[in-house]
């Protein structure tokens, strides 16, 4: 590595070594060195001769709202928790469709829903799976990387990638075959103070990079708050806990569903008997007893889990803190085989020299055997090998048959905890400022039970499969879709126009894992409606112009309402697993549907069972146990104020429509005093409205927080 130089500095040293079209590749989400990048797209848009390519996902903006009471809510709290994050500057461009002639963005997974007007953006969108992206890029000719590392004193000659190796890990080696065939490729790094050093795969040498920015990033990192959790996602979660095998593999997408699903795994383990209780209201451990029994459990975690997720989420730190995902794996095959076999504990230390063996440890110790064994930690450096004999530090000789009845007795004082167990592999992470805050408070020790790595280790069977296979065992690999069709396709990336609206990423893959480890299953979480500019529709239809999953891999799906196992069954079974957690108001019509396509027969009939699922019935259990059903189960950064306002908001949003005028009329007739609310109002600037609109918006505030507090 070159001596550090300034962001300016690093931009000359890329431009003068990158004589042709520069091939940037950024990592996804946090780990792009923004201030940098800026600086570099800058140069380039008054070089016109000079062709950037950026190749990147997940591009991380503020949020913005629309004008009016909404903008009111979020600006202050933006500044607040986003300070002063630097924007990407050529995301700006994206969003308005202005990049220079000479700068191309392509990229492969979307921040959702952001770019879906941006005409550039879509037309340079690549559909990858995540697994596939460092062989896409290396093919594409990338000659540039650029990325955010930690660094710490205790270890000079490193960096860690920490919250982004998945892809630049598995581009390193790719990369360096075209340089050691002549190609001209840089790695720049910029330190940011604020990241966690992650140990592991995580920690390169300095010298992988070729670049180093002087200038140290301290600005805010991007944080992705905690939203609330809706009565309709709790029960979405509910429902999936309930198929999570104790002793198994998870992994869990980011968003409200996999915050409730974690709040559903929490209390399954805190307060089983009211978890329970529970179920059986919302008819879950009745219903679905056949599915429960079959795929998952409801006591709590005696084993405990491991989690292997493209994205270490905020969720998955919450399980281990509270030791519910505890089940270590182990990198070496030997050692996990003796894991898989129930000889270690949830430390690694060996039950007994008995349970080894039991575990397939070959009985017979040679010098090479003692050695692997010492290497692994099970066994004190101090016993030396000796003729045939094992030498204890005392002069001591025990007999190498380790079926030998004195030897197990004496080598049971000098066995150790097995080295590299590890508890969540994951590729990235990205999260709230308090997660970020709990990884930099673990001690080393701690942070050495997550091994962040590259994507295609989490993401793929091949390379390793034999450990895989091993660690992996009862994976429940849980994700979100937006639209299930009839069929059992599952839409979670593209609308039906062609827009996208954020990208495949990792979903394929962990499916076709459901599908490919034994005694594994995918798990599709899917809200059953949803309400859009005020019409209510089914999330569950007949047809749709895209899949992201197709029908053939079709597994699990849970709504709010229930559990359809589609696994290896008929067309027409599918479809009635599928009517019977579709909502109530809909069924009619996609059970007209199917028949009208030959594909139900004419007299079917819906269980009567499934014929009330409506969201009444859900909000009827909620009001019953409301304490069961946290709006925030994972923490919040919204003051207490603001969480009234979101609330409000919500609120008013569903009623602004033809349907709900009257109510709507009558609440804002009724509205409170404004003495009520006056640090909501003051919070909003409406405590001293100016204006006919000023006075309308409060009107509106104030009848919105009567009727949802």
């Amino acid at each position: 590595m070159q001596k550090p130089c300034s962001i300016e500095g690093a931009v000359d040293q890329v431009l003068t070594a990158l004589d042709g079209p520069i091939r940037l590749g950024l990592p996804l989400g946090l780990g792009k060195p923004n201030q940098w990048v800026n600086a570099l797209y800058a140069r380039i848009k008054q070089l016109p001769e000079r062709q950037l390519v950026i190749y990147t996902a997940l591009c991380l903006g503020r949020p913005r709202a629309a004008a009016g009471l909404p903008r009111r809510l979020l600006e202050p709290f933006v500044e607040r928790i986003y300070g002063d994050y630097p924007e990407l500057d050529f995301l700006t461009d994206l969003q308005r469709d202005s990049l220079p002639a000479n700068v191309r963005v392509e990229q492969f997974f979307l921040q959702p829903g952001s770019l879906l007007d941006s005409a550039t953006t879509q037309q340079n969108y690549i559909s990858s799976n995540y697994s596939h992206v460092a062989r896409d890029l290396n093919d594409k000719g990338l000659n540039l990387i650029a990325q955010l590392v930690a660094q710490d004193p205790q270890r000079p000659e490193h960096f860690s990638l920490s919250c982004n190796p998945d892809i630049t890990l598995d581009l390193l080696p790719l990369l360096e075959q075209r340089r050691a065939a002549g190609e001209t490729i840089l790695c720049l790094a910029q330190v940011h103070s604020a990241l966690p050093y992650m140990t592991g795969d995580a920690e390169v040498p300095r010298r992988s990079f070729d670049l180093q920015v002087l200038e140290e990033d301290s600005s805010t990192l991007f944080s992705t708050p905690n939203m609330p959790v809706t009565l309709q996602d709790h029960c979405i979660g509910l429902h999936a806990s309930a198929l999570v095998r104790d002793g198994g593999t998870l992994q869990i997408g980011i968003g409200a569903m996999g915050d409730a699903l974690t709040a559903a795994l929490l209390a399954r383990q805190a307060d089983n008997q009211a978890y329970q209780a529970l179920l059986d209201e919302l008819r879950c451990t009745r219903h679905w007893k056949t599915e429960i029994d079959k795929t998952g459990a409801v006591q709590p975690f005696s084993q405990g889990l491991y989690g292997c997720s493209e994205m270490f989420v905020n969720g998955l730190l919450a399980l281990v803190d509270a030791g519910i995902v505890r089940r270590p794996v182990y990198p070496e095959l030997v050692l996990q085989r003796l894991a898989s076999g129930g000889a270690l504990d949830d430390q690694g230390m060996p039950l007994s020299v008995q349970a080894l063996l039991d575990a397939g440890l070959a009985p017979q110790l040679d010098a090479q055997a003692l050695c692997e064994l010492q290497a692994s930690g099970l066994l004190s450096d101090s016993i030396r090998w000796a003729e045939d004999c094992l030498l204890l530090a005392d002069g001591q000789q025990l007999a190498s048959d380790l079926r030998d009845a004195r030897t197990q007795q004496v080598l049971q004082q000098h066995l150790g905890q097995a080295r590299g167990g590890v508890v969540v592999h994951g590729g990235f992470f990205l999260g709230p400022n308090a997660f970020y805050q709990r990884l930099r408070e673990l001690s080393t020790a701690q942070l050495q039970r997550f091994a962040m790595t590259g994507i295609c280790f989490i993401n793929e069977l091949h390379h390793q499969e034999a450990l895989k296979r091993l660690q992996r065992r009862d994976a429940r690999f849980i994700n979100t879709v937006f639209t299930m069709t009839l069929m059992g396709a599952g839409v979670a990336d593209q609308l039906e126009d062609g827009r996208v609206l954020s990208g495949v990423g990792g979903q394929y893959n962990f499916v076709a894992q459901g599908h490919a480890l034994q005694g594994a299953r995918s798990i599709l979480l899917l809200r059953s409606w949803r309400d859009a500019n005020g019409k209510v529709s089914s999330n569950i239809v007949w047809d749709y112009a895209h899949a992201t999953i197709p029908r053939h891999l079709r597994d699990m799906v849970v709504s709010e309402y229930g559990i359809a196992d589609l696994r290896g069954k008929t067309d027409a079974e599918v479809i009635e697993a599928l009517l019977n957690i579709s909502d109530s108001r809909f069924q009619p019509g996609l059970i007209e549907q199917a028949q009208r396509a030959g594909k139900l027969p004419k007299d079917f009939r819906l269980d009567p069972r499934f014929a009330d699922n409506l969201p009444e019935r859900l909000q009827a259990l909620q009001n019953r146990h409301p304490e069961l059903f946290a709006e925030y189960p994972l923490g919040c950064d919204f003051d207490s104020e603001e969480r009234d306002l979101l609330r409000a908001l919500n609120w008013l949003k569903a009623r602004l429509r033809f349907a709900c005028a009257l109510e709507l009329a009558t609440a804002v007739w009724r509205a409170p005093s404004p003495g009520e609310y006056g640090a909501h109002l003051q919070r909003m600037a409406l405590a001293q409205p100016r204006g006919v609109r000023q006075r309308v918006q409060r009107r509106l505030l104030l009848a919105g927080l009567r009727a949802s507090s």
